[in-house]
């Protein structure tokens, strides 16, 4: 078996099937305190150890089928924590299963939760609590064997305030009060489908609830909670059409969660209970691809999933695909295109970002000693969906790929897998085009740096409007400032202003006089559309415009989804008249912000102690 590099655990001697979390959420503390019982399996005969993965959790005590166990704590890591090595009353024999019950306590300062005062909740009243596990912080929880080549049911009781609600990436089964203590309330949770430890999730806090599907209630605090179901309505259509691509859905339910703002992400494909970023909610469902992407996650990630981080685009690329034939459903093949080559657009920047040399910008990375957040990046997603793009039109179109697809998904469904389990399946069913696919340049496609050797073939229809815009303002003189106006803008939808942005970004900085003209003429300053808002800031800090430093300075902090405060955070720290005071913002944010969002933006300004 190939081993995990960012992971202690060894799933070739021993396998989790099934935990049973008992724990309460402590919130004078910032502390989940409780037991995990692992049900594990040895893969091989006569094992004495089982070697989970932990980082800064605290251990009491351990039993193996109600015995004490010896355990003790390996070499701390940097990123991926302290080996927890458990050793068995009696050894195991292979096949024979075993009840592994530790009790734990998470560490304040736990990179996998983000705790959050009542002042900083929209509510103001009570305080809130969400975790993310992807990619390697489930074991900032509680020990596991925190590696994606590992799948596992899970059963839940939470212990919570009787104010809050508790919700977790499983069905609801159920609540009562907690028999220990008058004021709270104990919630159970039940997934029934084995999932990796990345997807364990667990939310707290003061949420309402909207029904909006057959199978979909949307979550969020009061105040979001209307304006949240009206975003979001076209889940249960998105559903379908997946389904019709894909296979059936078999998770049951399928709702949404609003998170608070600092959210490091736009969506996280939580099994029953997707968690999105407020970003989302622009007022006209322009943003809904985000829903579609999570969606599809059902099928590619959380079905079939990466066997380890190095593999990671086998979940994002099939995703990404899967989220345009959705958004082609819905609104037109050439509005699928348009998505898709923005796509490449986006790969392009990331590459233009990273540098085309760079080893993270391989679509098959090496993780050995990388921390996987830190290798995080667009390629995945983007040169992932581009290689299938490509293949789709070399094989014979969209209907012809979809059947891949669809095979693809029930074949390794429940499984892990790697890149080279993808391609033999990509071989043997289209066995009868080999001559077609050996033609394919496979090793630049997985094992090269920079932009993929070749460009799939683009429909323009609705890019050329967004096109042509940008040249007009890269091509315009100070003397034809005078010929932009409103009407410009007048026949583009959302989603092509902010491909006319994306474009411009991708062109050397526009003289000051042509960003000050554009807010004249356009007044982006007006629109807050998170997309929109997060080009057009970075365009006028390019431009070295003064006026946008707090404006660009209020976004990355009001908010912390990584896309938008990273780049915000670097290009307010390449511009020298605002560098002092986007490190001197950090550092009073730093601590109110999620724990990876901190890490990352502390490194990309050269903070990270």
């Amino acid at each position: 078996a190939m081993a995990d590099a960012s992971s202690f655990a060894s799933p070739a001697c021993c396998i989790t099937r099934h935990l049973h979390l008992r724990c309460r959420a402590d919130f004078g503390a910032r502390a989940l305190r409780g037991t995990a019982a692992l049900t594990v399996r040895a893969e091989r005969e006569a094992l004495r150890c089982l070697v989970l993965d932990t980082r800064d959790v605290l251990v009491f005590k351990v039993t193996v089928n109600g015995q004490d166990a010896q355990f003790t704590f390996g070499e701390k890591h940097s990123f991926k924590g302290t080996p927890l090595e458990i050793t068995f009353p009696n050894e195991l024999r292979w096949g024979q299963e075993a009840i592994v019950e530790i009790s734990f306590e998470s560490s304040p300062q736990s990179s996998a939760l983000q705790w959050f005062t009542p002042e900083q909740t929209s509510g103001k009243k009570h305080p809130f609590l969400f975790s993310q596990c992807q990619t390697i912080h489930c074991r900032a929880i509680f020990p596991c064997q925190d590696t994606p080549a590992v799948k596992l049911t899970y059963y839940a009781e939470i212990s919570v305030p009787k104010e809050l609600v508790a919700l977790m990436s499983a069905n609801r089964d159920g609540e009562a009060p907690d028999p220990e203590d008058s004021t709270r309330k104990i919630y159970r949770f039940s997934q029934n489908v084995p999932i990796p430890c990345y997807l364990f999730a667990l939310v707290v806090g003061a949420l309402e609830s909207r029904k909006i599907g057959p199978r979909t209630l949307v979550w969020a605090e009061k105040e979001l909670v209307d304006k949240s179901a009206y975003e979001f309505s076209e889940a249960e259509a998105m559903l379908k059409i997946a389904e019709d691509l894909a296979g059936p859905y078999v998770w049951g339910q399928y709702d949404l969660l609003v998170l608070p703002p600092s959210f490091p992400y736009g969506g996280m494909e939580n099994p029953c209970l997707t968690f999105v970023t407020p970003t989302l909610l622009a007022g006209d469902r322009s943003l809904s691809n985000v829903i579609a992407h999570e969606i599809s996650h059902s099928w590619t990630g959380n079905l079939v999933t990466n066997k380890t981080w190095e593999h990671f685009w086998l979940n994002e690329g099939h995703t990404v695909y899967l989220e345009r034939r959705i958004g082609g459903r819905l609104f037109g093949e050439q509005f699928r295109h348009f998505q898709a080559l923005g796509g490449w657009q986006e790969l392009q920047n990331t590459i233009n970002t990273l540098g085309d040399k760079n080893p993270v910008t391989n679509l098959v990375v090496n993780l050995d000693e990388v921390d996987p957040d830190v290798a995080y990046s667009s390629v995945p997603y983007e040169k992932g969906s581009a290689l299938l793009f490509y293949l789709e039109q070399l094989l014979g179109g969209p209907d012809v790929f979809i059947g891949f697809l669809k095979a693809y998904v029930q074949h390794f469904a429940y499984k892990s897998i790697v890149t080279e389990d993808w391609k033999k399946f990509l071989y043997s069913y289209f066995r009868d085009k080999v001559d077609i696919l050996d033609k394919v340049d496979w090793n630049s496609w997985f094992h090269a740096p920079g932009m993929p050797p070749v460009k799939p073939t683009y429909d323009m229809t609705l890019s050329n409007a967004c096109v042509a815009l940008s040249q007009r303002w890269i091509q315009a003189k100070e003397s034809d400032l005078g010929s932009f106006s409103s009407a410009d803008l007048k026949e583009m939808s959302s989603q092509q202003i902010i491909e006319f942005l994306a474009l411009l970004l991708l062109e050397a900085p526009l003289p000051l006089s042509h960003v000050q003209r554009m807010q004249e003429v356009y007044d982006f300053n007006a629109i807050n559309n998170s997309e929109i808002r997060f080009r057009w800031l970075r365009l006028c800090i390019r431009s070295k415009w003064e006026e946008a430093i707090p404006l660009a300075l209020k976004m990355a902090t009001d908010q912390g989804r990584m896309k938008f405060t990273r780049p915000l955070f670097r290009d307010l720290y390449s511009f020298d008249k605002s560098r002092d005071l986007a490190v001197k913002t950090f550092l009073e944010h730093r601590a109110s912000m999620h724990p990876i969002t901190s890490m990352l933006v502390g490194k990309d300004l050269k903070q990270d102690q």
